[in-house]
């Protein structure tokens, strides 16, 4: 299995008042925090989804911008999807501060050739925390021509034709999970 890493930066981030990149957690932006994560997996290629790039880009990575409309996370796996070298794509959001490299690594490896993971937190799957294979690239495009949008419709797709597989986290999982959407969250 080869590895690219994704890190989906690209929301409007409303709730939370401002870019959820930049905000601090334990006194590092979330975008630092989620790529450090990444780069443990020792992926061939990082790429950073969003839709323009940032001011606070760090060097060395590229980006894969939204193409115009942006259809929200789906826009940023499909456009990695398509330019990724590699066997899979791991896509991790930046707003999961609470995300451990010890359980990205563990979804890393349950991922098959042609079959990417996929975390199942009760009754609710992770798309943004999930490992998609290559042969998912066209099913992606063909969601993002569509009008269901949802990378959890997506996901559904891929799991109805095998590209994915369902993990189903334990209690002590579902915290790596818990989105930071608010100021609240992150306390």
């Amino acid at each position: 299995m080869t590895l690219t890493a994704l890190l989906l930066v690209g929301g409007l981030s409303s709730r939370m008042g401002r870019d959820k990149a930049t905000v601090l957690f334990d006194g590092e932006p979330l975008w630092a925090r989620q790529l450090a994560l990444l780069r443990e997996l020792r992926p061939e290629t990082i790429l950073i989804s969003a839709r323009a790039v940032p001011s606070w880009a760090p060097p060395n990575v590229a980006f894969v911008l939204d193409q115009p409309p942006s259809r929200g996370p789906l826009s940023g796996v499909a456009a990695a999807l398509a330019s990724m070298q590699t066997s899979h794509l791991f896509a991790l959001a930046v707003d999961l501060p609470r995300m451990t490299a010890v359980h990205l690594r563990k979804l890393a490896g349950m991922a098959q050739p042609g079959q990417g993971i996929i975390p199942l937190n009760q009754d609710r799957l992770e798309p943004l925390s999930a490992i998609y294979p290559r042969e998912a690239a066209v099913v992606a495009q063909n969601a993002l021509a569509s009008q269901d949008v949802s990378v959890t419709s997506l996901s559904r797709e891929l799991l109805r034709q095998h590209l994915l597989k369902e993990y189903v986290l334990g209690p002590e999982q579902a915290a790596f999970y818990s989105n930071a959407n608010a100021p609240e969250d992150l306390r």
